[in-house]
């Protein structure tokens, strides 16, 4: 049976964050890959952790809890935010895109 990334992800930074929001999507089928392909993610989480952060501290942090998974990863898309922050995006009806890839077949 094929391991799920997503849901290593979503348990991963469930454990180290404690987000209050949590998406995680397999965004592999918009990028040539296949419904089964597992190469593509979006990530939007929210946590206390991020605050005092600069976003490149906040990715890093994800990136080292995911280190173990992102090699098997060819994109990952990244949103890391305080819980401010994310009060303010809902409240501008902010969407979280994905980059297009230069790729997609």
């Amino acid at each position: 049976m094929k391991t799920i990334l997503k849901t290593i992800i979503q348990e991963r930074l469930t454990q180290e964050f404690s987000p209050i929001q949590l998406q995680v999507e397999d965004e592999s089928w918009q990028h040539g890959g296949g419904p089964d392909a597992q190469s593509h993610f979006k990530i939007v989480i929210v946590s206390p952790a991020f605050s005092g952060l600069k976003l490149l501290a906040r990715h890093r942090k994800v990136q080292s809890v995911l280190a173990e998974v992102i090699s098997q990863i060819r994109a990952l898309s990244l949103h890391t935010l305080t819980p401010d922050e994310w009060t303010i995006a809902k409240e501008q009806n902010s969407s979280f895109r994905s980059p297009g890839c230069h790729n997609k077949t």
